[in-house]
């Protein structure tokens, strides 16, 4: 199990990756949503923004109005950041939750493929 400092590390390292990316991104993923990222094993949140392709405005705790939800254990956060495990795979396994529309779960994959 990974902690709450390593999952936050995580996700600021998928910010910093997102906005080498976002010139490339910016138009072909039209995204500005509120996202929380809920860690399942650690009782812990995180929220911010995705907007113009890249992770702005990250904080600790949770955005129960968030537009993009996103529920996975710690170990699973930093496989798929680190780029070991596929989104799609991960949501068909089950191993992570994403409740979003269907038109932004489809921006978001396009999203976090390229990065």
């Amino acid at each position: 199990m990974a902690t709450v400092d390593e999952c936050r590390q995580a996700l600021r390292d998928l910010a910093a990756r997102l906005d080498g990316n976002a010139d490339t991104v910016r138009e072909h993923v039209g995204l500005d949503r509120t996202l929380a990222c809920r860690i399942t094993d650690l009782d812990a949140a995180f929220h911010g923004r995705l907007t113009d392709g890249q992770l702005t405005d990250l904080a600790d705790g949770d955005d129960p109005k968030a537009k993009i939800s996103l529920s996975t254990t710690s170990e699973d956060l930093l496989a798929l950041v680190r780029g070991e495990l596929d989104i799609t795979r991960a949501v068909t396994s089950r191993r992570i939750s994403i409740k979003a529309n269907p038109f932004d779960l489809l921006k978001l994959r396009k999203l976090l493929g390229t990065s």
